[in-house]
């Protein structure tokens, strides 16, 4: 007989943006809605912009369970939820991803021109729902998490280790958008800027689209290291290349003059798009992708784009259909493009602030909260 589920269960908490989270008890759900689910979390990864909702760059609702990366195992099913977005039967016992947001499929956005992340009732877990209404898991950084009717949920094969899906997290889904939305041609030479998750993911996606060449700009050492195991051919050191002018000169001089055919901006730093925009080639095209929070402003002279005749894009977020294709790909490519590897550091919920420090300083290529764990975080 199946252990009976606890009346309540634990959380941390966001309740003031800069400060610690705390450590709350709350009740859990009787049995799910219609359509919901309700899942055990395994594993909850800390993403960059959880580091900025901290820190209060995004506006948001508090108070807040944070983490929108999660792989857990469902212990509860709703009436009517029988099978998974792409169709696999669900039941009890089965070990799930999903997406972090949901559309409303019938807008303009969403029914008209095919672009659900733009429509405007689309919200996240881990950003978008405030703890303190039922049926308060809405967030990663807790025991079990509630699946809200119509979210998209993945089985997730049993061969695909949950290190490979956390370690992937968001960035993987969020660079195939990108990657997608901008095209890589054959042999194209590539050059990403940032070698944190979303930079590591669009290395890999970048490869495996067909670029013959691709360069990786960032720091600190073990992530460049990091970026070379998933594809870089060149890295060029934030740390010891520190000027811009020094940067877009050593691009120059590894595509024979020219520049690069894409430019893929997964920093989150305002000055990094003046910069990558000049290291493309005339002709070349360049992806906006890594500002999911709003840095603010920088002087800019749209000059560049004409001059060079430049193709620029932007990406905002994913589509569940990015989901499919990041489980197909990490199962198809475990080896060549390791992501169980980025996690590098655990921690259990009760750690969860150093868990947010952590990624927040740099140290880890991905830190993950594993509840049922007091595992401390290995060192690098």
């Amino acid at each position: 007989m199946a252990n009976p589920l606890p009346l309540q269960a634990r959380a941390a908490v966001l309740e003031s943006f800069s400060q610690p989270l705390r450590s709350h008890s709350f009740p859990l759900p009787t049995a799910p809605e219609p359509g919901a689910a309700l899942v055990k979390t395994e594993m909850a990864g800390i993403c960059g912009t959880d580091v900025h909702l901290w820190r209060g760059e995004l506006p948001i609702r508090l108070p807040i369970i944070l983490g929108h990366e999660t792989v857990g195992t469902l212990v509860s099913l709703g009436e009517g939820l029988k099978s998974d977005w792409s169709g696999q039967p669900l039941a009890v016992g089965d070990r799930i991803t999903w997406t972090s947001t949901t559309s409303c499929g019938r807008c303009y956005y969403c029914a008209v021109k095919h672009q659900p992340t733009r429509c405007p009732q689309r919200r996240a877990y881990g950003i978008g729902y405030p703890c303190n209404v039922p049926p308060h898991f809405l967030g990663g950084y807790a025991e079990y998490h509630y699946l809200q009717p119509g979210a998209n949920l993945f089985k997730l094969p049993e061969t695909l280790a949950t290190e490979s899906v956390i370690g992937a997290g968001c960035a993987l889904i969020t660079a195939i958008h990108g990657v997608e939305r901008t095209g890589i041609e054959w042999q194209d030479t590539v050059v990403v800027q940032g070698t944190g998750p979303v930079g590591i993911a669009a290395i890999a996606v970048a490869k495996s689209s067909g670029a013959g060449r691709v360069i990786a700009i960032g720091g600190p050492d073990h992530r460049l290291v990091m970026a070379r195991t998933f594809g870089a051919d060149e890295v060029i050191s934030i740390e010891r290349t520190p000027e811009p002018t020094d940067r877009i000169l050593a691009v120059k001089q590894l595509t024979g003059g020219w520049g690069a055919d894409a430019v893929l901006e997964c920093v989150g730093h305002p000055s990094a798009v003046v910069e990558g925009m000049e290291m493309c080639r005339d002709g070349g095209k360049y992806l906006v992708l890594g500002h999911y929070c709003d840095a603010g402003p920088i002087s800019f002279n749209p000059h560049i784009i004409t001059r060079k005749q430049l193709q620029v894009f932007g990406s905002w977020s994913s589509e569940p259909r990015h989901l499919q294709a990041a489980i197909a790909f990490l199962e198809r490519h475990s080896t060549r493009f390791p992501f169980a590897s980025m996690v590098t550091h655990r921690f259990s919920l009760a750690e969860a602030n150093e868990a947010l420090q952590t990624t927040a300083s740099l140290q880890s290529a991905k830190s993950v909260i594993v509840p049922d764990s007091g595992l401390l975080k290995p060192s690098l």
